[in-house]
Formats: structure tokens, C-alpha cells, sequence
């Protein structure tokens, strides 16, 4: 007779998991969770209680590396069981070893990023799931929730990440140092993707890689397939097939980190025809030409105001989001008033900016004319002071319009109000529509509807709407 127990089933692990950094980092966070539910893990957002920690990094700035490590030690001291990876576990110290171990030395398991596979394998290591013979032999799905995976942002928005890597050098950058060259998904695998996510209730696509305008540079463009048809890999093939598909899903396609090349000119009639939104998030960086060559950048400021009138020719409602850095090495106050008028002219409607710092193993560290610190901060805060008075004038051609807004919170279905954005704002870095309680008392709606709102008034970065 068979003990009760001795035959009951081990208990599967639980993984503990927290993920830093970019929209990129992000996405391999949704890939690593995805096949840890498919493989029958349980994943929690907690320290306390989990078999092991997972930590997702980020190395790009030195206040997002030490963001990391303190996230690294206080899994270390909840927990004790860590896996550290993403883009700080590829970071090297001054010796060449691996900076993390060397910080800390009791991680189990380091990986850099877009590493599912040895995140995995660390895991079966250290916390390996009992066999179980009623399940084990089943297929796992593809994905594990709706069909488009373990999403960790809200159910109607997610990122779609189309290439890995970077092929510049840009001398600012440690990127291709960690995340390597550039590599395209093949455009199938990327519109299957798409079709799932749209299939599962998404209602904005936000594209993402290191450098959206160069998808398929690194396959020569080759022919690729999706539901039989030959499609080029190319970001104007790819644009018009997402298009497609989401107008057919009455959702949205927004484009981030393009560069400002010229084969973007072809993205634009699309835009203005609506079939993804005009909005384009180009890292400018800087307008000065000696700038930009000092950063290596790929994309030359001669023509970026020439080509941002040209888009806005075409497509009129453009809204164009960018980054910026100021005091860069070598920065004289010309060409800093020279970045502050160019983004006065060419109306960047939502802008950034970065006082720069030096990055461990960037080529900027070794270029004469550093700037103190004093000078790098005040130059930042000029800049946006300048580049908000900007965006605060452009938000107000909204005003008195009705618009199109994505609902990301209703509070008593709409009733008393909720939270929404346009085709202006991205989620998390633009501003948002403070929606009112409707007129009409029969008007609701949920998070991840879609409804007309008259905008009545701009509040610094947001509007404000009446749901109609």
C-alpha cells in the first residue's frame, strides 16, 4: 500500500524576478518569464518565500548600474539565491573581470543580456522542478497567457522588440559592447509576434530595438515569409504589414528609436494616412555637427531641421519625441545655444535630456575638454527650461480638438474619471489626458478602450478631455 506521503509531488519551485532598465530589457524579462511558466515554475514579485531571485539589469548610465547593484544586494539579503542578468552582468571593472561577481561574489549565476537560454540553464541548476510524470511529457504552449506569452505591462499596450544589438560606435555608448551587432528578427517571426499580441487584446504595439531604422541592414534586406507571401526585411515593409494588421485590430503602431536617416522619409506618408500614429522617437543627442562627430553619431545634423520640416510637410500632426545630452566633452557654450535654437525650430514636441556622465569603457572618457559637473547640470537644466516652454506651446494646438485617447485607468468605469493618452503620448516618458467624469451619466469605459475625448484645457505636459 502506498504511503500518501511519500507519494505526494514535490513542490515546484517559485522564482522570484525584478527587471530594471529599458523597454528592450523589458522584453527579454517577458521571454525569460514566459518559458518559466511554460516549463511549469511559478514566478512571484517578492524576495520572501522564493527558491531563488532573478535579477534583469541595467548598465547604460552609472545611476541605473548602481540602481542594479543595490537591487542585486537587497535580493542578496532577502533571499540569499541570486541570478543576476541583462546588461550589467556583461559589464567589465577595470581588470577586465566581471563586475558583478566582483561586487558582489555570492550571485549564483551572471549572464548579459538577451540570455534566455543560460538564464534557464541556471536556473534548472540551482532550482531545478521535481519530474512529474502527468504533465512533464505534455507540449507546453508557445506562449503561456493568451497566446502571446507572460506580459509585464498592462494587458492593452506591450513592446514588440524587432532587432538586437547595435552597429554604431557611438563614443557615449557601451551598448554593442554588451548587447553586440545588430540582429534582425526575421520579419515572419516578428509579424507572428504582432498577430498573437493583437489576437490577445493589445491595443498599441510599441516597436522597439537599439535601432529601429537599421532593421534588416545586417541581412541585406533578404526576403522573408509571413503567411506565404514574400516580405523584404526592411522598416518599410515591416511598418506597412504592422499597420495592416493593427488597423485590421482597430489598434495602434508606435515607433521608437529611429534614426533620423533617410529611408525614414518613406515611414511618413503611412503616417499621414493614418496607418500608424505620426509620432517618431529619434535620439538626436545633439544639433552641433563637431558634436555629433565627436560622438560618432551615425546621422549627420546638417539635415536633421531640413528633413523634420519635410516630415511635417507630409504628415502635419508629426509629433517627434528626442533625447538629448548637454556638456558633452568638448561642448563650448556656442555649440550648446546652438542645440538650444535647433530645438526651438524644429519644435520638439516632447524632449529629454541627459547632463552627460562618463560611462566605464566608453571612448568619450578619453576626449579632452571635460566639463565639471557644475557646468554639465546647468546646461541640462537650461535645456529644459527651453525645451518645455517648447512642448508646453505645441500641447497647446490640442486644445478645443477631439481626439482619439487609449484609456489606461477608468475609475468607476469612467464615472469619476480615469487616465488616458493620445497618439502623442507613449506610456511612462509623455504626458497623459486627465479625463473628466462624462457628461452624459450612461457614458463608461474600461482600462484598454478606446474613446473620443474633447480636450479642454493643457496642464503643463497633459491635457485634460470630457469623455464624449
Amino acid at each position: 500500500m502506498s504511503n500518501a506521503t511519500t507519494d505526494a509531488p514535490a513542490r515546484t519551485p517559485t522564482i522570484g524576478f525584478v527587471s530594471l532598465g529599458c523597454p528592450k530589457a523589458l522584453t527579454d524579462a517577458e521571454l525569460i518569464l514566459t518559458r518559466l511558466s511554460a516549463e511549469g515554475y511559478r514566478t512571484s514579485k517578492t524576495y520572501e518565500g522564493a527558491d531563488l531571485v532573478i535579477v534583469n539589469t541595467c548598465g547604460f548610465i552609472d545611476d541605473a548600474v548602481q540602481e542594479s547593484l543595490d537591487a542585486i544586494a537587497e535580493a542578496l539579503q532577502a533571499n540569499g539565491r541570486v541570478i543576476v542578468t541583462g546588461c550589467l552582468g556583461a559589464r567589465t571593472d577595470d581588470q577586465g573581470s566581471n563586475l558583478v561577481r566582483g561586487l558582489h561574489p555570492a550571485v549564483l549565476a551572471v549572464t548579459g543580456p538577451h540570455a534566455a537560454d543560460e538564464v534557464l540553464d541556471a536556473v534548472h541548476r540551482y532550482a531545478p522542478k521535481p519530474h512529474d510524470p502527468f504533465v512533464d511529457l505534455v507540449p507546453a504552449p508557445a506562449n503561456a497567457i493568451d497566446g502571446v506569452g507572460v506580459k509585464l505591462t498592462p494587458r492593452h499596450y506591450a513592446y514588440l522588440k524587432i532587432s538586437e544589438g547595435c552597429n554604431h560606435r557611438c563614443t557615449f555608448c557601451i551598448i554593442p559592447s554588451m548587447r553586440g551587432d545588430l540582429v534582425s528578427r526575421p520579419i515572419g517571426e516578428v509579424l507572428t509576434e504582432a498577430e498573437r499580441l493583437l489576437a490577445g487584446g493589445v491595443k498599441e504595439l510599441l516597436i522597439v530595438s537599439q535601432d529601429t531604422s537599421a532593421y534588416g541592414v545586417d541581412v541585406k534586406y533578404r526576403t522573408g515569409f509571413w503567411n506565404g507571401r514574400p516580405v523584404r526585411t526592411r522598416l518599410l515593409e515591416l511598418v506597412r504589414e504592422l499597420g495592416t494588421l493593427a488597423r485590421a485590430h482597430g489598434a495602434w503602431v508606435r515607433l521608437h528609436y529611429v534614426y533620423p536617416y533617410p529611408h525614414v522619409d518613406e515611414i511618413i506618408p503611412l503616417m499621414a494616412e493614418g496607418l500608424v500614429l505620426p509620432y517618431l522617437d529619434v535620439p538626436f543627442q545633439h544639433s552641433h555637427p563637431d558634436v555629433l562627430r565627436r560622438m560618432k553619431r551615425p546621422a549627420s545634423g546638417e539635415r536633421n531641421l531640413e528633413r523634420i520640416r519635410a516630415w511635417r510637410a507630409v504628415c502635419p500632426q508629426l509629433v517627434i519625441r528626442s533625447t538629448f545630452i548637454a556638456g558633452f566633452p568638448g561642448e563650448t557654450e556656442e555649440e550648446f545655444a546652438h542645440l538650444l535654437d535647433f530645438v526651438r525650430e524644429a519644435q520638439i514636441d516632447r524632449a529629454g535630456c541627459f547632463a552627460y556622465s562618463p560611462v566605464q569603457g566608453a571612448a568619450a572618457n578619453a576626449l579632452p575638454g571635460a566639463l565639471p559637473d557644475e557646468v554639465r547640470q546647468q546646461r541640462r537644466a537650461r535645456f529644459m527650461a527651453v525645451a518645455e516652454q517648447v512642448a508646453v506651446q505645441r500641447l497647446q494646438r490640442f486644445v478645443g480638438a477631439t481626439m482619439q485617447v487609449l484609456v489606461d485607468r477608468a475609475d468607476s468605469l469612467g464615472k469619476k474619471g480615469g487616465v488616458g493618452r493620445t497618439y502623442a503620448d507613449a506610456p511612462d516618458i509623455d504626458g497623459t489626458v486627465r479625463l473628466l467624469p462624462p457628461d452624459k451619466a450612461s457614458k463608461t469605459y474600461r482600462s484598454g478602450d478606446f474613446i473620443r475625448a474633447r480636450i479642454v484645457a493643457a496642464e503643463g505636459h497633459d491635457l485634460v478631455g470630457v469623455p464624449v
